[in-house]
């Protein structure tokens, strides 16, 4: 009965800072993705085109849907309508489409052994499938309210 009480109290008190975890989840998966796409500047980058012999125009995509991606994901949480919502949904798709493809083309030597877990791409992807399924939790509370 104690620690139900104890439970109750720190539930109650922390749920005020819940949208600071979440946000908080946003600009470090934003930040990481537009930090990685604006390292593939200048436009086409180089390193696309020679490692994974893209095109320039293909090369240039990914750089810019990964700065993008990032962008929107964190601006998206400040739109609280169904606006911010899709757009947390289609940016994190992009995410999750974009590492699926980095762990099939950089990284095939990875899947399900210690490098995958240990790396901070795994991170990426779970974070990305959180806001895929998740798209702004505030604007669905207020809309689908009990």
């Amino acid at each position: 009965m104690f620690l139900k009480r104890v439970d109750s109290i720190i539930q109650n008190y922390l749920m005020k800072f819940r949208f600071l975890s979440v946000l908080s989840m946003r600009i470090i998966l934003g930040t990481a993705f537009i930090i990685h796409g604006k390292s593939k500047f200048p436009l086409p980058p180089q390193k696309l085109m020679e490692y994974f012999g893209f095109s320039p125009f293909f090369a240039s995509f990914i750089a810019l849907s990964e700065v993008l991606a990032g962008l929107m994901l964190i601006i998206s949480f400040f739109l609280k309508s169904f606006i911010g919502n899709l757009i947390t949904r289609v940016s994190a798709l992009t995410i999750v489409v974009i590492m699926i493809f980095a762990f099939y083309l950089a990284h095939k030597d990875w899947f399900i052994n210690e490098k995958l877990f240990t790396s901070e791409q795994i991170f990426l992807f779970v974070v990305g499938i959180y806001f895929l399924v998740n798209g702004n939790e505030d604007f669905k509370k207020k809309v689908f309210k009990n």
